[in-house]
């Protein structure tokens, strides 16, 4: 029989657009004994991480909590939970993950209508408003920040004429939640979802969402409780429950809330990992985080351009976290990125559909978004490079992102 050896990975610096690296502090949460998931110590960090969760999202929704599972997990359990056969969903596609949306939305029995723009660009709100007027949806599923391309859909103006239309407003904001302004109520959100693995620098593992009364009285209309856990007052006739019981929120608001009815075992560690996380963003400060993200992005981009590469997403809509890089001229772009992995153990990423093979994407996020990692990238891309015959400006790169971080008044963390 073989004998398997115990786990030793190999240290990276990951600079994908997720996952990224795990701040250590949340490495030593998770290595906390098991409690039972019942037992009030834990319930006790469970009201506690739907407090924190409250700030990060800047709302003061009541339901904010943890779907057990990936980011896509929470995408499913909220769109399964709002949309019933037949209902109408509009969907703006921008990238990968608008159409991860509607494939959700098709599962589970939606009339589509999507709009597409180009892969590197985003819709002016506008067009999209007007779009809701036509369509007269239910449900509006739209990405905030989309990783595939780098770039960042504006909803401040979309989330107030959803809500004067009466349209539930569903944001995928997996990419931008603890790394850039995610105004839940300020922009009237009714429903979003985050990720554990990017900018919160927790594991993959948990999908954090938070979602308003509009959504709640959707899911009310919906409820059934499991039969085995059921109790007279919740026998009663309906007519559309929600399809999954996993991902059924109307029952996940009994376990999370005061009733604590059964539903599933937690993933305990993974809430010990991401209460971490969250305390940790807080501790940080929102605006200081923010800050910090701009910070180091700016530091890659000027790096990147003193090199002489061109970038992808040099536009206004850039997502903050995420720096799209076009591969030069006969470059190899795979072979530049299993010689960073290799050589320096550092992991950068490729893309998706049109620009598969066009692109290279880096990620600042999260504990992955430091001036050590900024400054090693850059070093070592620029070492592949050269290997690589590309014409670039050699030495120029590191000595940009200097700059940036030498220039008064700008705290470096």
């Amino acid at each position: 029989m073989k004998a398997f050896q115990e786990i030793n990975s190999p240290l990276r610096t990951i600079m994908t657009p997720g996952p990224v690296e795990v701040d250590p502090r949340v490495l030593r949460a998770m290595s906390t004994p098991i409690l039972g998931q019942f037992d009030p110590a834990f319930t006790q960090m469970m009201n506690e991480t739907m407090e924190m969760l409250r700030q990060v999202f800047q709302t003061k929704n009541q339901w904010a909590f943890p779907i057990d599972g990936t980011s896509r997990a929470g995408l499913e359990a909220v769109l399964c939970s709002v949309i019933q056969p037949g209902d109408k969903v509009l969907i703006p596609i921008f990238g990968r993950f608008g159409h991860l949306l509607t494939e959700i939305a098709e599962r589970n029995g939606a009339e589509i209508h999507t709009i597409e723009c180009k892969w590197g660009e985003v819709f002016d709100q506008e067009e999209i408003m007007n779009e809701i007027k036509r369509v007269k949806p239910k449900v509006l599923a739209i990405v905030h920040g989309e990783t595939s391309t780098g770039c960042m859909q504006p909803l401040d103006k979309i989330g107030p004429a959803c809500r004067e239309l009466d349209v539930l407003c569903v944001v995928d904001a997996v990419a931008t939640i603890g790394g850039t302004e995610v105004k839940v109520d300020e922009w009237q959100l009714d429903a979003v979802i985050g990720g554990t693995q990017k900018c919160l620098s927790v594991p993959s593992g948990m999908a954090p969402i938070t979602y308003n009364d509009r959504v709640e009285r959707v899911l009310s209309a919906r409820k059934k409780v499991e039969r085995g856990v059921a109790q007279e007052q919740d026998r009663r006739s309906v007519q559309q429950p929600i399809r999954s019981n996993y991902f059924d929120l109307s029952q996940l608001q009994d376990y999370w809330g005061p009733r604590r009815l059964n539903h599933h075992t937690e993933a305990t560690s993974m809430l010990y990992a991401l209460r971490e996380g969250v305390r940790i963003v807080l501790q940080e400060g929102l605006e200081e985080r923010f800050d910090r993200h701009r910070l180091h992005e700016k530091a890659l981009i000027e790096g990147i351009k003193a090199m002489g590469l061109k970038l992808f997403n040099d536009v206004s809509w850039k997502l903050p976290m995420v720096t799209c890089v076009t591969i030069p001229d006969g470059v190899d772009g795979e072979s530049v990125r299993t010689m960073l992995l290799e050589q320096f153990g550092i992991e950068i990423a490729s893309s998706f559909g049109p620009l598969h093979g066009k692109i290279w994407r880096i990620g600042t996020m999260g504990y992955s978004c430091r001036k050590e990692n900024i400054l090693f990238v850059l070093a070592a891309l620029e070492a592949v490079l050269i290997r690589h015959n590309a014409a670039i400006q050699i030495g120029e790169g590191v000595q940009a992102a200097l700059n940036v971080y030498e220039l008064p008044n700008l705290a470096v963390k």
